[in-house]
């Protein structure tokens, strides 16, 4: 591991701001990338499906024989227009160029046919379309709109985002079981499971939802509102003091916030914190379980 620097550089607010901006579409770029071979090397030549809006593509893919860029397109502009309205258009931008992305690098790059094996096409397949949508989870985008779904209707009914997922995909692998048979419809199944655990593990685990831990200096009031009113998420403010230094420890007064976002939010409130405070420190971790409080966002057109 590298050495924690003592004091860190500052750069200034907007090159930060470039620089985190330019990271995050790098991350879409190599997810496009990895779910794009792992679709074309993998799934598509051997008639896979996996869960979900990309699911749902391939198996219209092989009733339709229409090509497979075109209708991943069709089937998540529902859900990206959803994403508009719930969540804005910062995450419809990043989400609409990640999918136009996936689907002209499955159209025009050239990935070769790996194998026929149907253990390691449903494994590796699965694997690096995981990869990919985990990728561009880390770079706020996103290439399966389901989740954006699913997001939604949680705040609306008595259900985990989890279920509801798993309830989409129990019909998705249905109708492929109709439609393809019991043994295809079998491997596609693992397709999803090693994709399921490769997102995890691209997203360094981060789970539904996750909690940011917040200390500023001299601009914990204008976080706190910040996330209150541009985010719809409850807060919980600590009274505490800090210190630090090597010849001895100097308290300060501080408060600390805490405050639990979706997954799908992180990436664009780390950005705005770090607006706001480009000298802030956060603790940022995932969430196993959580019970009471506000946890489902209010609706941001309430009074």
């Amino acid at each position: 591991m590298g050495r924690k620097l003592v004091h860190p550089i500052k750069l200034p607010q907007k090159t930060s701001n470039a620089l985190y901006t330019l990271k995050n579409w790098i991350f879409i770029a190599l997810g496009v990338l990895s779910a794009g071979f792992g679709l074309k090397s993998f799934l598509l030549p051997n008639h896979f499906i996996d869960g979900g809006a990309t699911g749902i593509s391939l198996l219209l893919t092989q009733i339709t024989q229409l090509p497979f860029s075109l209708i991943i397109v069709l089937i998540n502009l529902p859900f990206l227009a959803l994403g508009y309205k719930q969540y804005g258009k910062s995450l419809f931008w990043s989400a609409f160029v990640a999918i136009i992305a996936l689907s002209m690098a499955v159209t025009l790059i050239p990935y070769p046919e790996i194998t026929e094996d149907k253990l390691l096409v449903a494994t590796f397949g699965g694997f690096f379309l995981g990869a990919g949508i985990g990728l561009a989870m880390r770079g706020g985008g996103v290439l399966d709109g389901t989740e954006i779904l699913a997001l939604t209707l949680s705040r609306r009914i008595s259900a985990s985002i989890g279920d509801i997922i798993l309830v989409f995909n129990i019909i998705i692998f249905a109708f492929a079981a109709y439609i393809l048979g019991i043994e295809s419809a079998l491997y596609s199944i693992l397709t999803y499971l090693v994709a399921s655990k490769a997102v995890d593990f691209f997203v360094e685990g981060i789970e539904e939802y996750t909690a940011l831990t917040i200390v500023s200096n001299e601009h914990s009031e204008e976080i706190s509102t910040m996330i209150i009113e541009q985010f719809g998420r409850g807060i919980t403010t600590y009274k505490g003091s800090k210190g630090h230094g090597k010849k001895g420890t100097v308290k300060r007064d501080t408060d600390i916030i805490y405050t639990v976002v979706t997954r799908l939010e992180v990436s664009k409130i780390k950005n705005e914190i770090l607006t706001i405070d480009p000298d802030v420190f956060m603790v940022i971790h995932s969430v196993r379980e959580i019970r009471g409080g506000m946890i489902k966002k209010r609706p941001l057109h309430m009074p």
